[in-house]
């Protein structure tokens, strides 16, 4: 309705009225106004009366309270900005995670999201009237990793101001240098980059020396072994093994006594308020890891052993249910159907100054769920040092409940996100396609400094595999006992809670007198040979060192 001069308000008024007697004064029926109309009629005089209409009005008061000052985390009043137009970006990204509770923001803890955060709103690719929401900004993310897992690449998209043609550069320079930005790209604005990401290329870096035997004497090399005995001819000889351990104890018994060697196995930390680190058992016993540590990063893998993991890996390959691979899952979920599309295995290489052996795991999927790929790493290794047949990891598909442990999170990390059926639709609409390709020189650089040398380093330092399949190997929680007479009476278990590992295999299934005969004749038939691992596995460096070695 338009608006009326306070002059002609009277004017209209009197109209009005007069309309209003003249026709209830009639005595045709049709002349009168139904009572919502006079309602509504009186409404509209009303607000003609104030000068404005009722509804912008309205309008006026809501725009009133939008532009009330916004306030900062301490509630001080946030200075306007001129606004300044945004566009819906894709931001590539590269980090390493130590020292991060995850790529997630999650306040008060430090994020990957939370440190990228403040640097746009730094570096004016945000304004601050919308630092402190990352809704505001549609902010998504193509990947989420959790605790200290790293990022070669990954993907983020939102909406930013990005007029500074350098622009990039100032967030760059207003981030740590463990995390950087290789690219900011215009997207179209329906673009999602979780829903739009197509499948996902994660890399794990594997010590060689995961894949030597469980060390005799633990829980879980009895159970290998006694199986042998009871069930002949199902797990494979692992020589190379026995020898490594042999070797090791003839170096031990030069530098040990007897009688240390006898107390050494036989040590058991006491209780923390007991605990004396100057104790001579002790410093001993220090000594002994220190001397099995040194001649684990001489191990070399044989090709036979290296062939077997190949194998085991290869496993995973097409649709399955990953339902043993996860938590929480169910055999009948469907959610727990993934897709995995190729599996390298890289020649072995050694690196670092601690001259040890390691190999890159690539495994190309669809989708991941949580703690799926630490869970097939650890299932893959186990198998190879347990001479375990490779099939148990397609048994482990069906609807049997077994325990998988996950593989250290300290030699994960994303490679990158692949969008290939939307980068289609992006060149449609003229915009360039999401390819972490055209920066592959930039990112090989950053993970080997900020990645590679930490994940080496940290392995060196505090012996992570070795610890984690040293836990495996003795796991005797009373939980774990095999009998009920074990955990009734309080002991420890003599059996471990990994006997699917063992020649008895899974429980539940019927396996007959030939998984053996089958296991070789399925290995015979899929070979895995080295062209399923190209040389481009391995850093650059890493290769440069092997052929120093």
């Amino acid at each position: 309705m338009e608006e009326v001069a306070p002059e002609q308000v009277q004017e209209v008024q009197g109209n009005t009225e007069a309309h209003i007697d003249s026709t209830t004064a009639s005595t045709a029926p049709t002349e009168a106004l139904p009572s919502d109309k006079q309602s509504r009629k009186a409404n509209e005089i009303d607000s003609m009366a104030d000068g404005a209409p009722a509804e912008k009005k309205q309008k006026t008061d809501q725009r009133q309270i939008i532009r009330e000052p916004k306030l900062d985390d301490n509630g001080n009043p946030i200075p306007r900005e001129p606004r300044l137009p945004k566009r819906k970006v894709a931001v590539m990204i590269g980090y390493c995670g130590t020292g991060y509770h995850g790529m997630q923001y999650n306040p008060p803890n430090p994020t990957i999201e939370a440190a990228l955060f403040k640097a746009f709103v730094d570096a004016g690719a945000i304004s601050k009237a919308n630092s402190n929401d990352l809704k505001k900004n549609n902010f998504m993310r193509a990947a989420r990793t959790d605790k200290g897992v790293h990022a070669g690449g990954n993907l983020i998209s939102l909406k930013m101001i990005i007029e500074d043609p350098e622009i990039m550069d100032k967030i760059n320079a207003n981030l740590p240098e463990g995390i950087r930005i290789w690219d900011i790209e215009r997207v179209n604005k329906a673009f999602d980059c979780r829903k739009m990401c197509s499948s996902r290329w994660y890399e794990y870096l594997l010590p060689t020396y995961s894949l030597i035997g469980p060390k005799p004497g633990t829980i879980l090399n009895n159970d290998i072994e006694s199986s042998k005995t009871e069930l002949p001819g199902v797990l494979d000889e692992d020589l190379e093994s026995k020898e490594f351990w042999e070797n090791f104890e003839a170096a031990a018994k030069k530098e040990f006594t007897p009688e240390e060697i006898a107390a050494i196995k036989d040590y058991s930390p006491p209780p923390r308020e007991e605990f004396d680190d100057q104790e001579e058992l002790y410093q001993k016993v220090k000594q002994w890891k220190l001397l099995e540590n040194t001649h684990r990063r001489q191990y070399r893998i044989s090709e036979m052993k290296l062939n077997k993991f190949r194998a085991a890996m290869n496993q995973y390959l097409g649709a399955h249910n990953f339902h043993n691979f996860t938590l929480g899952k169910e055999f009948k979920d469907p959610s727990a159907i993934r897709f995995m599309k190729e599996i390298k295995v890289s020649d072995p290489f050694v690196i670092g100054d601690a001259k040890a052996e390691w190999v890159s795991i690539k495994i190309h999927g669809q989708s991941f769920m949580l703690h799926q790929i630490r869970k097939m790493i650890s299932m893959a290794t186990l198998i190879a040092r347990c001479g375990t047949p490779v099939e148990r990891i397609s048994q482990a598909f069906g609807p049997q409940k077994i325990n998988i442990p996950k593989a250290p999170a300290l030699g994960l990390l994303l490679e990158a996100p692949v969008f290939e059926s939307y980068n289609k639709r992006l060149e449609k609409f003229g915009y360039k396609p999401i390819d972490f390709s055209k920066y592959q020189e930039k990112v090989d650089a950053f993970k080997m400094k900020h990645i590679y040398d930490k994940i080496y380093a940290e392995e060196v330092s505090d012996n992570v595999f070795n610890a984690f399949f040293s836990y495996i190997d003795s796991f005797n929680k009373v939980t774990g006992a095999q009998t009920e007479e074990s955990a009734e009476s309080n002991k420890p278990a003599t059996k471990s809670i990994f006997e699917f590992l063992s020649a008895h295999g899974i429980p539940g299934i019927d396996y007959g007198k030939n998984e053996k005969e089958d296991s070789n004749k399925e290995s015979s038939n899929d070979q895995v040979n080295k062209e399923s691992a190209p040389a481009t596995s391995k850093p650059a460096e890493a290769v440069e060192q092997t052929e120093k070695n």
